[in-house]
């Protein structure tokens, strides 16, 4: 089995609040992520396939391809947007980077051509913050 990860780079802004929660309690639990005027990220996202190299290319998938694929599926729709608001697949969700991770793996997994699998989004909300997803529930 071999892994192939593919990494890009995104901005983005979101904010963290339980609109059931108080003021108080928001900014208890996420600090300046409760920003009542949000707040961005220099994301990094890797995105890692898996599978056997094809027998007449040696990859499991062409990693041009797949930055393309991140590219039309996830940038496009996520950079320099509002997650809160902007992003048709984030709507109705919390924000966090756990759940992020989640909607990239959904909207990139069903993209994917036979012969290559997704095994992990990796995905830096700061360079001491990222979380890993490996598929799921």
């Amino acid at each position: 089995m071999i892994y192939l990860t593919r990494v890009e780079h995104f901005n983005a802004a979101h904010k963290l609040s339980n609109p059931s929660w108080s003021k108080e309690e928001n900014q208890n639990v996420f600090g300046k992520c409760a920003n009542e005027n949000w707040h961005g990220h220099n994301y990094e996202l890797h995105v890692t396939v898996k599978g056997e190299p094809h027998p007449e290319t040696g990859f499991v998938f062409n990693a041009k391809t797949l930055g393309t694929l991140i590219n039309d599926v996830i940038i496009e729709k996520v950079d320099h947007r509002n997650l809160n608001v902007d992003v048709d697949f984030m709507a109705g969700k919390f924000t966090s980077a756990e759940n992020f991770a989640i909607a990239i793996w959904e909207q990139l997994e069903k993209h994917l051509p036979a012969g290559a699998t997704l095994h992990c989004i990796k995905l830096f909300e700061t360079p001491k913050i990222y979380v890993e997803y490996f598929g799921g529930k």
